[in-house]
């Protein structure tokens, strides 16, 4: 997208998130305001489904995985939580003038929305915070990835880069639902039987069927898998199956921004529970036998927002792409 659009959509996109109340001292997600005498009612919706539907955003500042040098300690006090969150904001702010990321420093600057909850990472399960280590066959299946992703030759052409960058996947929409850099924002659509997700990052939508159907056959695949839905409750529990083996969401063993990819076996659980009129808990498990050696869950705090979300036109101002291969063409050797 050109530069200048995308900065009048950041203008928009901060007047709508810089909401009140969205600091690092609201609760941890999960739990009820310590003021709460009695659990949250969701209203209904007119054919009986608690009513999930609006806006909302997952952005936050806390990282999938807990850094190395907070080992043990799952969570921050409110005060070490509103450090994390001013260090974070000092390294957007403390660029080098001549070395902006232009993303850090339109997209999360100037009174971004994030937050840091107190928790220390998203990852609640194993213990220590972190990705369970990666199968053998996970291991091969990265390290082929990576080479690549990494192919320095334009004859590779576009499959050498990311999702991201050929507009096919920003891997956020999982599920899990992960977080983007930026345009972490959702709306929630509901129908007679179903519940609709739609992503403002590249434009994903989500479909969740509540109608009782069975998965189809394994060889029936979408990157975002084939979700069904049941309510346990006011809490929208979701099954989803059918990957295929380029589903991908951010996060590493590494705590880089490089992608891994499940495998088609990967199977996850979602929960979506509204614990007050402008927040949702959403937790997860993922299990992928051939991707990581155990299962691993996580959980985060889905927050209410002003609407809309905006058309995020990748594919029609994506002048980057053809500019990286026109520039691995250039660099090769004439034969």
């Amino acid at each position: 997208m050109d530069l200048g659009i995308r900065r009048t959509a950041a203008a928009l996109l901060l007047s709508c998130l810089a909401l009140p109340g969205t600091g690092v001292t609201q609760t941890i997600a999960g739990e009820h305001p310590a003021h709460a005498d009695t659990p949250w009612v969701t209203p209904l919706t007119p054919d009986g489904q608690p009513n999930l539907q609006g806006h909302w955003t997952n952005e936050t500042y806390t990282p999938l995985e807990r850094p190395a040098e907070l080992s043990d300690k799952e969570f921050f006090t409110p005060e070490e939580a509103q450090a994390f969150l001013k260090s974070r904001l000092d390294d957007l702010h403390g660029q080098a003038a001549d070395d902006i990321h232009y993303d850090d420093a339109i997209w999360q600057a100037e009174n971004y929305a994030k937050v840091a909850h107190q928790r220390t990472s998203l990852i609640v399960s194993p213990s220590n915070g972190r990705l369970p280590p990666l199968t053998p066959l996970g291991e091969s299946r990265l390290a082929q990835q990576r080479a690549t992703q990494r192919a320095n030759t334009a004859a590779v052409g576009a499959p050498s880069r990311s999702l991201g960058e050929r507009c096919i996947s920003w891997g956020n929409v999982g599920p899990p639902m992960m977080p983007p850099t930026y345009n972490a924002n959702l709306q929630f659509v509901q129908a007679p039987g179903l519940v609709v997700i739609r992503h403002e990052m590249m434009h994903d939508t989500r479909l969740i069927y509540l109608d009782g159907r069975a998965h189809p056959a394994p060889s029936v695949q979408w990157m975002s898998g084939h979700s069904v839905g049941r309510w346990e409750g006011q809490t929208l529990v979701v099954d989803t199956t059918n990957f295929t083996a380029w589903t991908n969401f951010r996060g590493s063993p590494q705590n880089t921004r490089q992608d891994i990819f499940a495998s088609e076996r990967m199977h996850v659980v979602e929960r979506f529970t509204p614990t007050s009129a402008s927040t949702i808990t959403y937790a997860f498990t993922v299990e992928d036998p051939d991707t990581w050696t155990k299962p691993w869950s996580g959980e985060m705090e889905m927050r209410r927002v002003e609407g809309p979300i905006y058309e995020y036109a990748c594919h029609e101002g994506n002048y980057g792409l053809a500019n990286i291969l026109s520039a691995l063409a250039a660099k090769q050797p004439a034969n």
